[in-house]
């Protein structure tokens, strides 16, 4: 197995800048706020020949009874015993702080192997740098800068000392990467350790508690998953902190990312504006969608047939979409969803045959023409997929620029039931077809052409005359 480094330390010295720095991402945020980072991050990184893992940490506070820096305490302790070294971060520039000494205390009863980094050291002398951080007992302090690189590959170097390369293969199977989106505080990061069967995020009671884009890989069966937690997306007018606008980028990038997305929607308030600009966003990436209507339990009889009513009016638009109705705290209904994600995941790569396609098409347009165009009737000659994820189907024929949009909606509607595509969207595209005489001129006639031609024309004038 790979090895695997933890980024441990206080808040705001540097530990998400040192992990973009070793995967050569920006998967993780930074800013200069401390508590910006607050789950655990993964990422793969490379020396030399020597393939890891390293997790990205929130700010380490041992002894904070808040709410939310316990629970980023909790995430930090779960990372230590996952990992197989840590490298503990301190900042130069603050120098040694009563946390630093705490974190110190807590990682030696850990018992793992522990290489202390002093940040933010450029531009500084490494002895006088690293003379205070003795008193930590961990052994020689090693200066360095996440941000300019200065000795991070002599850190990772010792960090990694005795670590074997291990040979990767060619390959990685294709799986499913599903992100977990919706507005703030519906349930996304409740749900998703419902689905893991762990603590595996922070769930909280606040909104915006989430907020990176945090990936996951899940075994279930046979069945590998990666799951994308992200960050509730509220309406731009309400975006106001820095750090809240890098969590909404990251949404949409994880969005992007990922094949199927598990929408999450509040089964206990209205269908917002925001939920159908979410929706809205999803469907422009052209993402396999499954709707997870959160908070079901304990809703009376009439309560749950306005949500389903709020639901078709206002996300009508993914009607293609299975909808699920579910408890994500309580864990009930939450199983049936990877049934209807793999559904989706299938029919957004399925294999559509262009005989099949042609045949279907033919037949729809026999049952309902396209409408006319002024003089001209656009005429479809035959069809073939262009792309999947999501399914395109490319339609040539001739006067396709007049094609109705309506009449676009009742071709993929019908290509969509034909070929049972539940679950992702399915874009049409009309081709005019290539006029072979287009651009040439006509060709010379023989002199047998030619006096064919004069005798037609004597025999015109001998029956009509000189019209």
């Amino acid at each position: 197995m790979l090895p695997t480094v933890a980024l441990v330390g206080r808040p705001n010295v540097g530990k998400s800048t040192l992990f973009n720095r070793l995967t050569k991402t920006r998967d993780a945020l930074v800013a200069d706020l401390p508590g910006l980072t607050r789950d655990r991050h993964y990422g793969k990184a490379k020396l030399g020949d020597i393939s890891y893992f390293v997790i990205d940490t929130g700010g380490f506070e041992p002894v904070s009874d808040d709410g939310i820096l316990k629970q980023m305490a909790k995430q930090t302790l779960q990372a230590i015993d996952e990992a197989d070294r840590i490298v503990f971060i301190t900042d130069a520039r603050a120098g040694l702080a009563p946390a630093d000494r705490q974190i110190a205390q807590e990682l030696r009863k850990r018992g793992k192997p522990v290489t202390l980094a002093v940040n933010k050291a450029e531009g500084m002398r490494q002895a006088f740098v690293t003379a205070e951080f003795h008193e930590l007992g961990m052994g020689d302090p090693i200066a360095i800068s996440g941000a300019h690189g200065d000795s991070v590959f002599e850190l990772m170097e010792y960090v990694l000392e005795g670590c074997e390369p291990e040979p990767q293969p060619e390959e990685l199977e294709r799986h499913p990467r599903i992100a977990i989106v919706g507005r703030p505080n519906v349930g996304k990061s409740t749900l998703v350790n419902a689905l893991l069967g762990e603590e595996r995020v922070i769930a909280f009671d606040q909104p915006g508690t989430t907020r990176d884009s945090i990936y996951i890989d899940l075994q279930r069966g046979e069945k590998t998953y990666t799951i994308i937690d992200t960050a509730g997306v509220r309406r731009r007018g309400k975006v106001f902190e820095a750090v809240e606008k890098f969590s909404v980028i990251k949404t949409m990038q994880a969005i992007e990312d990922a094949n199927v997305v598990v929408m999450v929607v509040d089964a206990q308030q209205d269908i917002s504006d925001q939920d159908a600009h979410i929706a809205g966003h999803v469907l422009e990436q052209g993402r396999a969608v499954v709707l997870a209507v959160n908070k079901w339990d304990g809703l009376d009889l009439y309560t749950r047939d306005s949500a389903k009513n709020d639901i078709a009016r206002k996300l009508g638009f993914l009607a293609f979409a299975q909808q699920h109705f579910i408890s994500a705290l309580k864990g009930s209904g939450v199983g049936g969803l990877f049934p209807a994600i793999d559904a989706a995941y299938a029919a957004a790569f399925a294999r559509l045959p262009t005989p099949k396609l042609t045949r279907v098409l033919m037949a729809a347009t026999t049952q309902h023409q396209p409408p006319k165009a002024g003089p001209f009737r656009p005429k479809l000659r035959y069809a073939h997929q262009g792309g999947s994820n999501p399914p395109l189907v490319i339609i040539h024929g001739t006067a396709v620029a007049h094609i109705a949009e309506s009449y676009r909606r009742y071709l993929e509607n019908t290509f969509r039931e034909t070929f049972a595509l539940r679950g992702t969207p399915l874009r049409v595209e009309f081709r005019q077809g290539h006029n072979p005489f287009e651009g040439r001129k006509p060709a010379p006639l023989t002199e047998r052409e030619e006096k064919k031609a004069r005798r037609n024309r004597r025999r015109g004038r001998k029956l009509f005359g000189d019209l």
